[in-house]
């Protein structure tokens, strides 16, 4: 009998081997080769044949036409913003994500609302019933749901298949002939090509060039749901990443209501865009105005300590967050540093500016710092509310409610300017806040007599502690 073949592939990159080693010369991760059977990969009847539409002959970049990429409108300004504008006809999108974040709930609902589109939804992990019954309760979330007419003719537009051969799914792709394909998930496809269980390193890459093939070539937009290891990476090889054009990350704690979808890679669009959504029983709606919701409940903490507003821009939108510190004397001899929603070195960083510029004693005490509301942020402007809520906790003084901060903090203990000063300041001065405190560098060139919020330019930390306490 002829002997099987078999190779080794690297499960984090897709490098492949005859032999097994133990370090991975592609990735430097050790110990992630697996080993695959190679089959002798026999022509299906099944797998598409398309014709490239465009010449193969090389063409000058000069001749080639550069008009508006067109888009396909979702209906969902948060996912239109983070696309780009859309989704673009012939494009392959990733989106993933932790286990029961939203991810299946957030793509149906948005087939769900492209009347007159149609969508074939190929689900390898749930049944047709249980996408019925998550369908129907999303519809019943709806105003326009009251309307039978309009609920059967969403339901209509969307043809679901429950199937795992990446053969059988072409086979219904030429039936229906669909306008929009969604793949849910990626890591459920295989393909008879080749001899490895589905979610293989080598499954996923021949499943995902067969689904970007069909897409370039019949112009028709691929979405794909995928998982993500424990590490809170997409799982699969790398290579996945690079073959798909857009790579949405769907973000949020399980235990809060707020879901946030960063793109982190777009070949039609910038990938600063953020969408937030706020998850309900009947499904996900997209917050227009994340700032009111996130200091709703912001007068049952006045007059507590260790509470400072940070203005903070994600995207190009301006958010307002709280910022929470507790600083207690430590109960053990080490003290204890924790940091939730927020980069944990900086903390300590600026932990360390306060004692070494301005004189504060936090060695021997913990520090624990919490941003409000499940968010994560990264904009440097938040490191002044920071340093802010934990003086105001180390004193147990208040911050007045109506006082806003934004400003990123040196290593010297300076204030740095940072951007998009204009969109804090109407943002602020939007909810109502009296006085907001800026880096001095921000003020030149700015006109303040166009906004009533009270302005204030800050040059070191200790200004902005006399601003605050006094």
């Amino acid at each position: 009998m002829k002997k099987e073949k078999s190779a080794y592939v690297c499960s984090s990159c897709g490098y492949d081997t005859p032999k097994w080693i133990g370090k991975c010369p592609a990735c430097g991760e050790w110990n992630t080769f697996v080993e695959v059977k190679l089959g002798t990969k026999k022509a299906s009847p099944a797998e598409p044949t398309f014709s490239m539409a465009t010449a193969s002959s090389p063409i000058s970049m000069s001749k080639i036409p550069t008009a508006a990429e067109p888009r396909i409108n979702l209906l969902d300004n948060e996912l239109n913003r983070v696309l780009g504008g859309g989704l673009v006809p012939g494009s392959l999108t990733l989106l993933g994500g932790e286990p029961g974040i939203g991810k299946s709930t957030l793509v149906l609902q948005t087939v769900l609302h492209l009347h007159g589109m149609r969508i074939l939804y190929v689900s390898g992990e749930e049944s047709a019933r249980q996408l019925k019954l998550r369908a129907d309760r999303i519809l019943e979330g709806k105003v326009l749901a009251a309307d039978t007419d309009w609920s059967a003719a969403r339901l209509s537009d969307t043809q679901v298949v429950c199937e795992t051969m990446i053969e059988t799914v072409f086979k219904h792709i030429e039936v229906v002939q669909p306008q929009l394909v969604v793949i849910d998930s990626i890591q459920t496809m295989a393909t008879e090509s080749v001899e490895s269980s589905p979610g293989s390193v080598t499954q996923i890459r021949e499943c995902t060039a067969q689904l970007l093939k069909y897409a370039k070539e019949s112009n028709i937009p691929v979405l794909l749901i995928g998982h993500i290891n424990k590490e809170g990476s997409i799982a699969g090889p790398k290579i996945l990443e690079h073959m798909v054009d857009t790579v949405l990350q769907f973000e949020g704690d399980q235990h809060y209501m707020y879901r946030i979808v960063r793109a982190i890679k777009n070949r039609f669009g910038s990938t600063a865009e953020i969408g937030i959504y706020e998850m309900l029983h009947n499904g996900l709606r997209p917050v227009a105005n994340p700032s009111e919701l996130l200091l709703s409940d912001i007068s049952q903490s006045e007059g507590l300590s260790g509470v400072a507003i940070a203005c903070a821009i994600e995207g190009v939108r301006p958010l307002l967050i709280e910022t929470q510190a507790l600083v207690s004397t430590a109960a053990y001899g080490t003290p204890q540093r924790s940091a939730t929603g927020f980069d944990m070195r900086r903390l300590n960083m600026l932990l360390a500016v306060l004692e070494k510029r301005v004189g504060f004693k936090l060695a021997q005490k913990d520090v624990y710092l919490n941003i409000a509301g499940g968010i994560r942020v990264t904009d440097p402007a938040t490191d002044l509310s920071v340093i802010a809520a934990v003086l105001s906790s180390n004193v147990d003084t208040g911050i007045d409610r109506d006082v806003c901060l934004c400003g990123e903090v040196g290593l010297s203990g300076e204030i740095r300017p940072v951007s998009r000063i204009l969109q804090r300041i109407s943002e602020a001065e939007k909810l109502g806040f009296s006085r907001i405190l800026i880096p001095h560098a921000n003020l030149s060139g700015l006109d303040r007599s166009k906004f009533k919020i009270e302005i204030v330019g800050l040059h070191k930390v200790e200004e902005a502690l006399r601003e605050l306490f006094g």
